[in-house]
């Protein structure tokens, strides 16, 4: 690949192909100017032949393809002040194929080479204009799915993760070159960092660690979507809530308890986000979902019930159903699964379906009927209302950088918890710098301070061309 080579141009459509009122080609390197002024015809030349930081510039561009110039707007960056860190141009055009297709064909013949897929954004983290992290954050934007992913995207790109990063690898760097300064002076007896306070500095650097691994692990699980699961004992109308959600007859609804012995599932578009709605089979106080189940005590039996808790462990919200004609043994048995399953705080919502039945004594929960579509826009919007404030802590990391990064936190805190222990035993300060050190490559790693070219092969490779 050509993609180290950072000395030469390179252009690209940078809007998204077909027409459209506007189309963007990009080119950047040390000609990117040059190579425009063949072609473009400023209204106020002198400005822009004076420009020395960015600017824009109305004019026209004169092709070897088309017979008559046409207007456009060129936003330059002579200096290296730019996203790529190189001079850089961009030109926005009327979106006609023909026309960006003429102006990348006449830009190609000047010497600029066509752009790889993510080289521009390849060219910003060489240059150091953003790091790693970030890079991958500038994919997240192109491919979020709603507003939610595009939030923790744009909180990536603008530092969010990469800060409290920086910061922890920071804090070592500083740890190490105190215990240094101790070691050079060793002979002196000059301490300037004390047992006790190495101490703090690598549990509260540890317990950072873990916190970044506990959202990593929360992304990686993520599908794209927030994931709601239907819950409830069997014959709760989950199947039925579930068709009227999902606007179908994908469940198969039965009198007969117990007849979703799987679970189904189906993408929804809610007001403002994207769901996975999952129908479950039906839970019961013993684990045992139907009287088929109770016969069998096999293990179909085992099975159903780990896939129900599985689903419980997976979900970002789940909705427990709790029939209006609920019987006194069917509220103690929910509460039996409940408190074995110790709730899900924020996570749980309950709700009262077959609102169109009389309720039972002591019936609670937001009222939904399935068969006459009563509550179900107020379930619609307790759920988003809900997920909003379930996701609004999370950390500011798409997947795919959880992903990457998850290996080498766990070997950073596996090197912090050796330097921990290593002091807890008394060892020389000269081990404890080896281990610190080991965990600050891990964290370098992340961010791309250290960094090998099958690394950038597998992050920019996922890129399209133009970004």
């Amino acid at each position: 690949m050509s993609h180290l080579q950072l000395n030469d141009t390179i252009g690209a459509l940078a809007s998204a192909p077909g027409a459209a009122g506007r189309g963007i080609v990009r080119a950047s390197g040390p000609d990117a100017i040059t190579c425009v002024n063949r072609m473009f015809v400023p209204s106020d030349a002198s400005r822009w032949h004076a420009a020395r930081f960015a600017t824009a510039h109305l004019g026209t561009l004169r092709l070897t393809q088309l017979r008559e110039p046409f207007a456009v707007l060129v936003y330059a960056w002579p200096s290296r002040q730019s996203y790529t860190g190189q001079p850089s141009i961009e030109i926005h055009a009327p979106g006609s194929p023909p026309a960006l297709e003429a102006i990348l064909s006449d830009l190609f013949a000047s010497g600029v080479r066509p752009a790889e897929a993510g080289e521009f954004t390849l060219r910003a983290f060489l240059n150091g204009r953003i790091d790693l992290v970030q890079a991958e954050a500038v994919l997240g934007v192109v491919d979020a799915i709603d507003p939610q992913r595009l939030v923790c995207a744009l909180r990536q790109l603008a530092g969010g993760i990469s800060e409290c990063i920086a910061r922890l690898r920071s804090g070592l760097l500083d740890l190490v070159a105190d215990m240094e300064a101790g070691l050079d002076f060793v002979e002196e007896d000059i301490q300037f960092v004390s047992r006790g306070e190495i101490g703090r500095r690598l549990a509260a650097a540890e317990q950072e660690v873990r916190r970044l691994l506990l959202h990593s692990d929360s992304r990686t699980r993520s599908t794209g979507r927030a994931r709601v699961v239907l819950a409830g004992l069997p014959n709760a109308g989950k199947s039925t809530l579930f068709n009227a959600l999902a606007g179908g007859n994908a469940a198969l609804v039965s009198e007969t308890s117990g007849t979703t012995r799987d679970y189904l599932h189906a993408p929804l578009d809610w007001p403002g986000m994207t769901i996975e709605l999952v129908d479950t089979a039906g839970w019961e106080s013993d684990g045992i979902a139907s009287p088929v189940d109770r016969r069998a005590r096999g293990s179909i039996a085992q099975a159903a019930q780990t896939l129900r808790e599985t689903q419980w462990d997976e979900a970002d919200l789940v909705v427990w159903c709790s029939a209006s004609d609920q019987t006194p043994v069917a509220q103690g048995q929910e509460q039996t699964i409940l408190a074995r399953l110790g709730g899900a705080g924020g996570r749980l919502l309950m709700i009262r379906t077959k609102a169109d039945l009389k309720p039972a004594p002591g019936a609670t929960g937001l009222a939904v009927s399935a068969i006459d579509g009563s509550g179900i826009a107020k379930l619609i919007e307790a759920c988003v209302r809900k997920l909003a404030g379930h996701t609004s802590g999370e950390s500011d990391m798409i997947g795919t950088t959880a992903a990457r990064c998850r290996e080498s936190l766990v070997h950073c805190g596996e090197s912090l918890s050796r330097a921990r222990v290593a002091l807890e035993d008394s060892a020389g300060e000269e081990l404890l710098v080896v281990e610190i050190r080991e965990a600050v490559d891990h964290l370098g790693r992340i961010l791309g301070a250290v960094y090998t070219d099958d690394i950038l092969d597998r992050i920019f490779s996922r890129f399209c061309i133009g970004k």
